[in-house]
């Protein structure tokens, strides 16, 4: 982020606009609707009370010195399409009131940001206005009645998110108050806890699901792992308590069974928990053991799935898993080692013509090589290791099952990884390399 987005209250405050034009013109009627005071001036000479300086079409010259003489003076200003002279900018604006959305480039993209501002008022309609005054008339008695601030959270998203926003969105004020009061009155009202099983998928935060990102959005508590990237992480609420538990291999530093009883801990008091996953729960991630745990404990709960990474991964490298003419079959395993083995059905992954995902199998590597084609899968099947999967760091090394534990002896072990092996691994080679950047080495 480069600037801080504030605003600024100009109520009966003076603000001067140096130079004329339409900008001129444009900038002081915002300015008046905020009820500010405005004066038009030539220069900048004359300083004194003013709270903010807009210059409009005016001469360089007269532009940089009503710069220098601001800046020296510590008032803000904004010069229309001159940021060399600006020290704040000017956002293009969506106005709800009591609502204001405000959407800045730094001066680098002033179109992108109108553009953007079409976008959010097709998405944000203007009966939001009278939403928002409604609530503020609310504010008062709801924390008087409701005491404890996570009963007072939960009001007000059944507020603005159900029959009461239905009713003034619709224009019936009268309605929306009268289920507003039936809504303060209901006694589920007081905090209940839940925990949520949520899919973060393999790491590109637009692979999330409308419902996952909903739910980070509303959690009061997140639980993640370390395959969780920093970008979904970033959706949570500013005030959410996050807890890392993440796994590390033949390094779980929380383990199992003490993060279900951090999770029954936080939804008994009240808390409305996700338990986020990299790729699905319900893949590799143990989320069958949190949920039996959860269930037990009588605590209420549900499961958001997630893009899991071999669907993921597999496609932003441009390799397919399922073939007409290659693979009819696609397997996931895992190739997590156990007292140094892979206890795995040998005879069934080393079949023709399907495709094997295999997670956490870099270390493996080596023996699931060698112990598919001890089982006649031949050697010179393709196969591809994909590192950090859908993410800008992506790495796809590709190969033959004979060849690719050598190629992939320096993957650093610690990197997210899948393996794929089987005959529809080869089709990336024939891809186009403008249609799949990530380049195979």
């Amino acid at each position: 982020m480069r600037a801080l987005p504030l605003f600024h209250d100009l109520r009966d405050r003076l603000c001067l606009v140096v130079g004329g034009g339409d900008a001129a013109t444009r900038k002081a009627a915002v300015l008046e609707s905020v009820g500010a005071r405005v004066v038009h001036r030539e220069t900048a000479d004359d300083l004194q009370d003013v709270a903010l300086v807009v210059i409009a079409e005016t001469s360089d010259e007269v532009a940089r010195h009503a710069f220098e003489r601001c800046k020296a003076h510590g008032i803000p200003v904004n010069a229309v399409d001159r940021p060399r002279y600006c020290t704040v900018t000017w956002p293009a604006i969506v106005d709800r009131d009591p609502i204001t959305i405000a959407i800045g480039t730094s001066g680098a993209a002033p179109t992108l940001a109108r553009l953007l501002r079409g976008r959010i008022e097709r998405t944000v309609p203007a009966p939001m206005s009278a939403l928002a005054r409604l609530g503020e008339t609310w504010r008062a008695r709801v924390k008087a009645t409701l005491p404890a601030p996570v009963s007072r959270l939960r009001f007000w998203e059944r507020f603005f998110e159900g029959p009461v926003a239905e009713a003034a969105l619709a224009g019936d004020l009268a309605e929306a108050d009268r289920r507003a009061r039936a809504l303060l009155d209901d006694r589920e009202i007081q905090p209940r806890g839940i925990v949520h099983l949520v899919g973060a998928g393999p790491g590109d935060p637009e692979l999330l699901t409308l419902r996952a990102l909903r739910l980070i959005q509303s959690a009061d508590v997140i639980v993640h792992d370390r395959l969780v990237s920093e970008e979904v992480l970033a959706f949570a609420r500013a005030d959410a308590e996050r807890i890392y538990v993440g796994k590390r291999r033949a390094n779980h530093c929380v383990p199992q069974q003490d993060i279900n009883e951090l999770l029954v801990e936080h939804a008994r008091a009240g808390k409305r928990v996700v338990r986020l996953k990299g790729g699905d729960p319900f893949v590799f991630g143990r989320g069958g053991e949190e949920i039996e745990s959860l269930l037990e404990a009588g605590i209420a709960c549900d499961v958001t799935p997630g893009i899991t990474a071999a669907t993921g991964c597999a496609a932003y490298a441009g390799i397919p898993l399922t073939h007409r003419d290659h693979a009819h079959t696609c397997l996931f395993v895992t190739g997590h080692l156990k007292d140094g083995d892979l206890d795995l059905n040998w005879d069934a992954l080393a079949r023709p013509r399907q495709t094997l995902a295999v997670y956490m199998g870099v270390v493996s590597l080596p023996q699931l090589a060698r112990q598919l084609i001890a089982h006649r899968l031949p050697g010179s099947t393709p196969a591809a290791v994909i590192i950090d999967g859908t993410r800008p760091t992506q790495r796809v090394i590709t190969g033959t099952l004979a060849s690719l534990p050598g190629l992939a002896a320096s993957v650093d072990a610690s990197r997210p990884a899948l393996v794929l092996i089987g005959d529809a691994v080869g089709v990336a080679a024939r891809a186009p390399t403008e249609a799949w950047p990530m380049a195979a080495e």
